[in-house]
């Protein structure tokens, strides 16, 4: 479903990805790990072109997502992205959020966008909230809302960019209970997360990333039981092996 093959990122002098080379299966959910300012969020972003690439080849479902000639706007509308801010239109509610792409960018028809919108809230919980406008929701919410509308243009690929770093710790179960449900569904999933319990329990893959490199990577079993790396094994000891 997704190849990069090695990828290159600068920030002026900054290596951020340093010839990133990775494939992630249909199906498969792969959790991106690391320190802070290992380039998990740059990576991820470069999936569906909010950041750039100085040097490589990112496809997805066969796709040059880089490409010159391509839409970027079609492209991000087939590939579902979940911020960690949430990003939700205020001026509209938790209907109109993920009512808004298909009608506008897939022409689909008001009644069938309502439809699909309100078996998506459904699905994550929220259908008695259809009606809020974000200020009306917990923090928790709003990111399910978010997942929900990501969803709305029935994507084949999920990237979640540190989904519950902006929530409070109550919240954030509701959040990885939704996600967790995706993974069981077959959803392909790249997720940045420091939720080590979920990449333990629901990962297939385990990507570690340190200094704009991937210098491991391996089931959940392995990753957290005998990592290969000294700096994914300091990394873990640093984290309580959580």
């Amino acid at each position: 479903m997704i190849q990069l093959e090695l990828v290159n990122k600068w920030y002026g002098p900054y290596h951020a990805l340093v010839d990133v080379s990775e494939r992630v299966a249909s199906n498969e959910v792969v959790v991106v790990c690391g320190p802070s300012g290992s380039g998990k969020s740059t990576l991820i972003r470069t999936l569906n072109r909010l950041e750039g690439i100085d040097g490589g080849r990112i496809t997805i479902d066969g796709s040059d997502i880089h490409a010159r000639a391509g839409d970027v706007n079609a492209l991000r509308a087939g590939i579902g992205f979940v911020f960690q801010h949430f990003n939700l239109f205020p001026h509209l509610t938790a209907l109109e959020n993920c009512m808004l792409a298909p009608v506008n960018l897939k022409r689909a028809s008001k009644a069938d966008a309502r439809a699909h919108a309100l078996d998506l809230l459904d699905d994550v919980g929220l259908a008695h909230k259809a009606g809020a406008y974000p200020h009306e929701l917990s923090g928790g919410q709003q990111q399910r809302v978010a997942i929900a509308r990501a969803l709305a243009m029935r994507p084949p690929v999920m990237l979640f960019d540190e989904p519950t770093s902006a929530l409070d710790p109550e919240m954030v179960g509701e959040v990885l209970g939704v996600m967790r449900k995706l993974a069981g569904q077959g959803m392909t999933m790249v997720v940045v997360t420091h939720e080590m319990g979920f990449a333990r329990d629901v990962a297939d893959r385990v990507l570690f990333m340190s200094e704009g490199r991937i210098l491991e990577q391996g089931k959940p079993d392995d990753f957290f039981t005998h990592p290969t790396h000294p700096r994914a094994r300091q990394f873990l000891q640093d984290r309580g092996g959580r």
